[in-house]
């Protein structure tokens, strides 16, 4: 629109299979923090609401973790020790669906999961508002920003309590959020207003809305965190913002409109190459942020959404919905080395770095 004795080894590996409701054929059960790589992808399912766990280097399946309802939006806390995952009761509702037409939802299953990264476990669930979608963390940790889709509203939750701090108003079916890398603004899209609503953590209040194009839909910052990018999914196009005078400075042209979508971003770990997944578009497009020119595009599968790139840079991962896999890309080869099985409706990426 988230050294042990034989008999203690194979506890362990007991405990851990409990953990994560078992595994299916031919994958491992979310493995301990002692024997875990040191960066894991966690990918969020949406229609099978559990996480999937993948080891980038031997590109395997090693986890599955069951969260709840229509698992999407997904981050880490700055230690890489816990992992958040936005849940919803609302059943998905795509574009030209009539929602008169959909069961009710079930606000009970709305939430953020909590899940322990060290064990691979969910540990708790907390209130997040209604029909969460996607979420930033507060750069001390403690503070969620939540886009509540069904409501156009942005709520302030804490985390150790799971208590709502408050929230406000961003504009209709608000989807991607992201914090400023000085931690002080959170950025917040709204598919059905077209805009950039900019919060001021320090005063609580908003800072400024900005028009973009028609369906925004996912955010990315330089690392200096002078420019903001903002994908427009039905113009084919990326807004660039200047961050100090919340202005649209220019608008990077991907493809036609209606078959080029851009989604979902993420940087190279350098900061030098913007990455943008196009949904049905099939294609991931690169971009020069300093130039605001198209270097180039490769093909990964029917409606690539979350990305995310390999601690140094030379992989790319993507959840492409539709095949229910996560594409693996040689960056620079720009070719598909393998598409590995996850889940139903894979939607969001996590590269988890120690």
């Amino acid at each position: 629109m988230r050294k042990q004795s034989l008999a203690g080894a194979v506890g362990l590996a007991i405990l851990s299979l409990i953990s994560c409701g078992g595994s299916r054929s031919g994958e491992r059960a979310a493995t301990s923090e002692s024997t875990s790589p040191a960066t894991r992808i966690f990918v969020t399912n949406e229609s099978s609401g559990d996480v999937t766990i993948v080891d980038p280097v031997k590109l395997e399946v090693i986890g599955r973790i069951q969260v709840g309802k229509r698992p999407r939006g997904i981050r880490a806390s700055a230690d890489g020790k816990t992992v958040y995952v936005a849940l919803s009761g609302s059943p998905s509702a795509p574009p030209g669906v009539d929602e008169s037409t959909l069961p009710p939802p079930d606000k009970s299953a709305d939430g953020v999961g909590i899940i322990d990264a060290t064990q691979n476990k969910l540990v708790k669930t907390i209130h997040a508002g209604s029909d969460p979608e996607d979420f930033a963390v507060s750069s001390d940790g403690k503070t969620l920003f939540v886009s509540n889709e069904d409501a156009a509203l942005m709520t302030l939750v804490d985390i150790d309590s799971g208590k709502t701090i408050d929230s406000f108003q961003v504009g209709e079916e608000p989807e991607g959020v992201r914090l400023t890398p000085d931690g002080k603004f959170v950025y917040v899209t709204s598919e059905g207003t077209g805009t950039i609503t900019v919060f001021n953590i320090a005063d609580h209040k908003i800072a400024a809305k900005i028009k973009v194009g028609h369906r925004p839909r996912g955010i990315a910052f330089l690392p200096d965190g002078s420019r903001a990018f903002i994908t427009n999914e039905n113009d084919g196009t990326v807004s660039e913002i200047d961050t100090a005078t919340h202005q649209v400075t220019r608008t990077i042209e991907l493809g036609q409109a209606g078959q080029i979508k851009p989604m979902g971003t993420t940087f190279s770990p350098d900061g030098k190459t913007l990455y943008v997944s196009t949904g049905r578009g099939h294609k991931v497009f690169m971009i020069d942020p300093i130039a605001g020119t198209v270097k180039g595009s490769f093909e990964v599968g029917k409606r690539p959404w979350g990305i995310g790139v390999s601690p140094d840079g030379k992989t790319l991962f993507a959840a492409d919905g539709p095949s229910n896999e996560l594409v693996v890309i040689d960056l620079n080869t720009q070719a598909v080395t393998k598409r590995i099985r996850v889940g139903d409706s894979p939607w969001g990426v996590l590269v988890l770095k120690p």
